[in-house]
């Protein structure tokens, strides 16, 4: 209530936040927040937060596209972690952390283009580009890293550039 009294904001009641016309609706924090319920009273264009598991089921991120509201998938946009953690992993610069970092969003545009080209929703768009990803690591498993030894599969990562 301190922040909205300097910034202008309102404060409203948990419930009455999806029924709110906004631009971006950011669910944080908890999962399946886009669900049967909570989807029909949606007034935004953009569903972008960092929850993880934000569709309840996957037939709300179709529902989310029927409707045209462009969906930021959550596993993407919430990737700053995972990279932060592998930069780590690989003898930590924080630099270059942050401009792989960078990537999320280059690669949410090319989920966004290939969501609308194929005309699905952006969710399938960003699974096809993991699973694609995937496949290209796990064809490059037995290659040595700069250390010459091998990186066990399970910690392998999938980078999130184009």
């Amino acid at each position: 209530r301190a922040v909205a009294a300097t910034t202008g904001a309102v404060v409203l009641e948990p419930d009455a936040i999806f029924a709110t016309d906004a631009e971006v609706f950011a669910p944080c924090a908890l999962g399946a927040v886009i669900n049967d319920a909570t989807l029909q009273q949606l007034r935004c264009r953009i569903v972008a937060g960092g929850a993880n598991n934000q569709l309840a089921e996957p037939r709300h991120g179709d529902e989310l596209m029927r409707r045209g509201i462009l969906y930021a998938p959550d596993f993407v946009i919430n990737a700053g972690g995972l990279i932060n953690v592998y930069s780590e992993l690989q003898g930590y610069d924080p630099v270059a952390a942050r401009n792989k970092a960078r990537s999320i969003y280059d690669t949410l545009l090319a989920i966004f283009e290939l969501a609308d080209e194929e005309g699905i929703p952006t969710y399938r768009a960003a699974q096809r580009l993991a699973e694609s990803r995937i496949r290209d690591v796990g064809r490059s498993a037995g290659i040595y890293t700069p250390r010459h030894r091998r990186v066990p599969q399970r910690f392998t990562a999938v980078p999130w550039s184009r």
